[in-house]
Parts: C-alpha cells; sequence; structure tokens
C-alpha cells in the first residue's frame, strides 16, 4: 500500500471513487496507485490529486520527485507540455494559490484565465488584500503588431477581442492590480508565480492553447528562471500604465 496517499486519502475522507472522480481518472487507476506496485502516476495526475486531497506531491510520491532531481542547465525545468491546453488546470490554481509575494500575467491577452479557472477575479482580489502583488502585462488592442498576429492566427475570436475582454475584466480589480501595455512579449508568454512559471513561446500562425509550454522552478541564480524573470521586469518597466496605479504596483 501507497501508505502516504492512503492516508491522505483517509483525512481527506475520500474513497478511491470519490477521488477518481475528482482527477478524471477510472477508480481502477486509483486502486493502482495505492498498490505497492512502483506505479507513479503521470505528472498532471500527481497535481491533480495532490490539489485535491490538500497534500504535497513529494509526500504523496517522493519518488518522483528524487527521479525529478537534475543537476544540470535544465534541472529549473519541472514539466514539458505539448500544448498549453494541455497544463492541468489544477496546476494553474495551485501556483495561484500559492503565490504569496507576486502574480505576474505577462500573456498578450491573457484572456483565458478568467474561463479557465474559477472566481478568478476572488483570487486576484484575496492576494492583493493579502499583500501580493499581482500585476497584468498585455498587448494594445489597436496597435499594428496586434493586428499582424491576428492575421497570422486568422481565427474568428481575434486577438484585439480578446485582449478588450481583459481589459474589460482587469477594469474590475484595478484598485488592486496593477495592468501594463506591451509589445515586447508578441510571441511569449510568461506567467509568474513567485518561484515557479509557465512560460509559453508562441509558434508562427497558431494561438497560445497550442503552443508548447514549460513549468519552471527557480533554483539557481541567473538560470533559465531569472532569464525569463528579467525579461518579464524589462517589458513592465518599459510598458505604458493602463490606468493610474495603486499603491504598491508601479
Amino acid at each position: 500500500m501507497n501508505e502516504p496517499l492512503h492516508r491522505a486519502m483517509t483525512h481527506a475522507r475520500m474513497t478511491d471513487r470519490d477521488l477518481a472522480e475528482r482527477v478524471s481518472v477510472d477508480t481502477k487507476t486509483v486502486a493502482r496507485w495505492l498498490n505497492e506496485d512502483g506505479r507513479i502516476p503521470r505528472a498532471r495526475h500527481r497535481w491533480a490529486v495532490a490539489d485535491a486531497l490538500g497534500e504535497d506531491e513529494a509526500v504523496l510520491w517522493p519518488e518522483a520527485v528524487r527521479k525529478a532531481v537534475k543537476m544540470g542547465a535544465d534541472r529549473e525545468v519541472i514539466s514539458v507540455y505539448p500544448y498549453r491546453s494541455a497544463v492541468p488546470a489544477s496546476l494553474w490554481r495551485t501556483l495561484i494559490t500559492r503565490a504569496e509575494k507576486q502574480l505576474t500575467f505577462a500573456g498578450y491577452t491573457n484572456y483565458f484565465l478568467w474561463f479557465e479557472q474559477a472566481n478568478f477575479d476572488t483570487a486576484l482580489r484575496r492576494k492583493a488584500a493579502a499583500g501580493c502583488r499581482v500585476r497584468f502585462i498585455v498587448g494594445k488592442p489597436d496597435s499594428a503588431i496586434t493586428r499582424q498576429r491576428e492575421e497570422d492566427e486568422g481565427v474568428p475570436l481575434s486577438l484585439s477581442t480578446r485582449i478588450r475582454v481583459t481589459l474589460a475584466e482587469l477594469e474590475k480589480v484595478r484598485d488592486q492590480v496593477g495592468a501594463r501595455f506591451s509589445a515586447g512579449h508578441t510571441h511569449l508568454s510568461v506567467f509568474r508565480f513567485d518561484d515557479d512559471m509557465i512560460v509559453t513561446p508562441l509558434l508562427t500562425h497558431s494561438v497560445g492553447h497550442d503552443a508548447p509550454t514549460l513549468h519552471l522552478r527557480r533554483v539557481q541564480a541567473d538560470g533559465m528562471f531569472d532569464r525569463f524573470a528579467s525579461h518579464v521586469e524589462e517589458l513592465w518597466n518599459r510598458g505604458t500604465p493602463v490606468w493610474e496605479e495603486p499603491d504598491g504596483q508601479a
């Protein structure tokens, strides 16, 4: 028996069926995770289980964490996804929930966050109220660069429309959130949650959810994480404020 997983399920008062429904797998799959056969779930399932049980992944599957330990330049790479849409919603939620110092969303539209994360506005308000710095960097909806990307994407829901939807949502929390326009991240989205980061390099003729995505975690100075973090700070410093910024967001 996987004792840590069994204890966590008992503490959460969850049966095999309960957990299976929460993480969208078959009940037999949960049973195999519990058996002592060395089976380690995929990363997205480990994250979902950890989130559902309110437990750390390293406690439930310490072997998975040990196998993930790297010594080279790529040791800050936690997970790789072929598409941004393949990143579990539970991972985004966990990263947002755990962040204490800063949340920075530097996607060109950031549109998807309100539709994939339940009560996103409420989460932003709570974070800001707790002292977390919350920032958004978006593209200008009427810029030439935006129009060019719209032609490249060629999708019905245009880039400028998605940006305007985001701006309308941000207007509701403008007293607690900083927002700036930038054109320097047209093909690179970076989302920072303290020392975790989701990075999405956009491919030509494709939309964000189809782009390859990395989950990074800072473990060294001047590593991949710090390089992307510096990029975001430069975007912010050069950006144009969307509105007069509240104290602590500038």
